[in-house]
């Protein structure tokens, strides 16, 4: 039996222990399509075959830009790593100055795109790349070539035996993949991570997946270009599930309710978006119904794992599952038996009320610079406390320093910054890479994030604020969506707020207010104004009177990723939502602009 050492002795691995059906399926426009662990190998091996006719050679880096997690994705990942090449997956919705920079630095030899959208961009620097000899679309586009073009390339096999000879010099000691953070301020770095690393990954956090390895099917929609669903994906295939490649977040719903899955990747904000469509549906209920779902929702927030509520809690959530939470089940396919939560900081008020309803949210904690699990929960075994990132994996040192950073040391510790020692040296002293993440280790092990150390701030008055703690308060409110609170060197903390411009229509219509539907009027609305007031006030009282917001301004757009606000795992992106908003916040602070 092979023992995976190399990111592409996966679906071998997966071909000698589990020799599934379906491997990968992705959803076209005329349904879906499935390759089995064998057609999946048939074609990886078809496009190494074509890269070398190409000219590709060990250590060339090609880059992956797709707007949709698909199987083309993965057969051009393995296909590339097992030619002892390096691939570069970049985030689609970047700028184009971003894909020039991360292509040149990288020194890009080919790419592979998705659609027309990600084409368009790439044509409008490519000339600016001198090291890009040609780019393959994964659809149809005209006057592009497309990626079966390299797969027909390889369709004569007389050259397999050098793809099984570079197969055998890769190392697992040897680069695999450059992944550029995205970075909430300056030039992305490129993460040069080993094969060893996500491996090592990938096999210690398998022993927190609460499946039957060959029996289980998953559905993927968070970025592969991220590390966090990438390693996911490996760890499927090394537990022998099925992987269905959802059509979009927006479909996920739909998407599950037709697969069925038994596991599958989030981040808060989707866990979040579902949480609020599912109260605004109990708040439209009327009679015992909607005293039944709101005793249910108000049991779920009191959750403690292990029977730790006692015998008669454990009674009340029996009926409110069969009653109320089974509807949330169905909602997402029924089978759920783990979700796995990060890139952001989960609300316990989240991981309570989904796990009382049967729909089991287990937080990890990890950074791309760590492929990425340092930490995560697992049901099983006493390993989940709600509030925490969970335990640290196997082989994985974590000790906080004395200015409450968190420090880690193992196998999944990065490579270092490409081209970048500087930066490299600043990260990994003495071995321990700096996270940049404050957190503490309780008494029984489980670590726990409070803050990004970048992003804690004093005020004028010397007083520290953790954003991050007052942001995950307020947007338990269901008037707020987005938050981002400010106030570094001013004389106090403040706000300013993307208000839920849907439910601040519904709350509008049930109280009988005639209210603007144009977000711009909106905002100026002196009762949501207020509304949003009282809101902060309610949540302001959980923090000391220096980190309570003062001040908040309202802001019409809907803070998205395309328009730059938030990450591609949907962090804000401080710097830029300042600068966007620059004018409401010399308002709070009465600068003149």
């Amino acid at each position: 039996m092979i023992q995976p050492k190399r990111l592409f002795d996966f679906p071998y691995y997966q071909l000698e222990k589990f020799n599934l059906p379906t491997s990968f399926t992705t959803k076209y426009s005329d349904g879906w399509k499935s390759d089995s662990t064998q057609s999946f190998i048939e074609k990886v091996n078809a496009l190494s075959r074509g890269l070398l006719r190409l000219g590709v050679k060990p250590n060339d880096k090609i880059a992956i830009i797709s707007s949709t997690n698909r199987t083309e994705w993965n057969i051009c990942d393995i296909g590339i790593l097992q030619i002892g090449a390096q691939d570069v997956p970049i985030y689609p919705t970047i700028s184009k100055e971003d894909y020039q920079y991360v292509l040149n630095h990288s020194e890009a030899v080919y790419c592979f795109v998705s659609c027309e959208d990600v084409l368009k961009k790439v044509n409008a620097i490519k000339n600016d790349i001198p090291s890009l000899k040609g780019v393959y679309s994964f659809n149809s586009i005209e006057g592009c070539a497309n990626w079966e073009e390299v797969l027909e390339l390889g369709k004569d096999k007389s050259n397999q035996e050098e793809v099984e000879k570079i197969k055998d010099n890769v190392s697992e000691n040897d680069l695999a993949t450059l992944i550029y953070t995205s970075g909430t301020t300056g030039r992305p770095k490129g993460v040069m991570l080993s094969h060893k690393n996500i491996v090592s990954n990938v096999i210690y956090s398998s022993e927190r997946l609460p499946i039957e390895a060959g029996k289980a099917s998953a559905l993927s929609f968070l970025p592969v270009c991220h590390i966090f669903e990438r390693m996911i994906l490996y760890l499927y295939m090394y537990n022998g599930v099925s992987i269905y490649f959802a059509e979009s977040i927006e479909k996920i719903g739909d998407n599950a309710r037709e697969i069925k899955p038994n596991i599958m990747t989030v981040v808060p904000r989707l866990l979040e978006k579902i949480y609020d469509t599912i109260y605004a549906k109990g708040v439209e209920l009327t009679g015992i119904k909607k005293k039944l779902f709101f005793w249910a929702l108000e049991l779920g927030k009191k959750y403690e794992p292990y029977g730790q509520n006692g015998w008669w809690y454990e009674i009340q959530l029996k009926i409110a599952r069969k009653l109320i939470f089974k509807k949330w089940q169905e909602a997402l396919g029924g089978n759920i038996l783990a979700t796995v939560s990060g890139s952001a900081a989960l609300q316990p008020r989240l991981a309570r009320v989904f796990n009382a309803a049967g729909i089991p949210v287990m937080e990890g904690y990890g950074l791309t610079e760590t492929s990425p699990v340092i930490s995560v929960n697992d049901e099983r075994n006493h390993l989940f406390k709600i509030g925490t990132v969970g335990k640290p994996i196997k082989e994985t040192e974590v000790k906080i320093a004395t200015d409450g950073e968190i420090l880690v040391k193992g196998p999944q510790v990065m490579m270092g910054y490409y081209k970048d020692e500087e930066k490299t040296k600043e990260a990994i002293k003495n071995g321990y890479f700096h996270t940049g993440d404050i957190g503490e280790i309780d008494s029984e092990g489980f670590l726990k994030i409070t803050d990004r150390k970048k992003e804690m701030f004093k005020t004028s008055g010397g007083k520290y604020v953790a954003p991050q703690l007052l942001e995950n308060a307020m947007k338990q409110s269901l008037f707020i969506e987005q938050i981002m609170v400010v106030g570094e060197g001013e004389k106090m903390p403040a706000a300013i707020i993307q208000p839920n411009f849907e439910f601040i229509k519904e709350w509008a219509q049930n109280k009988g207010y005639d209210i603007s539907s144009n977000p711009a009027e909106m905002i100026k609305d002196k009762r949501v104004i207020d509304r949003i007031q009282k809101e902060l006030d309610h949540y302001n009282q959980s923090f000391g009177k220096w980190e309570q917001i003062k001040r908040f301004e309202l802001t019409p757009q809907v803070w998205s990723i395309d328009e730059g606000h938030l990450t591609p795992t949907m962090k804000l992106r401080r710097k830029t939502v300042k600068q966007k908003y620059i004018k409401l916040y010399n308002k709070i602070y009465d600068h003149t602009s």
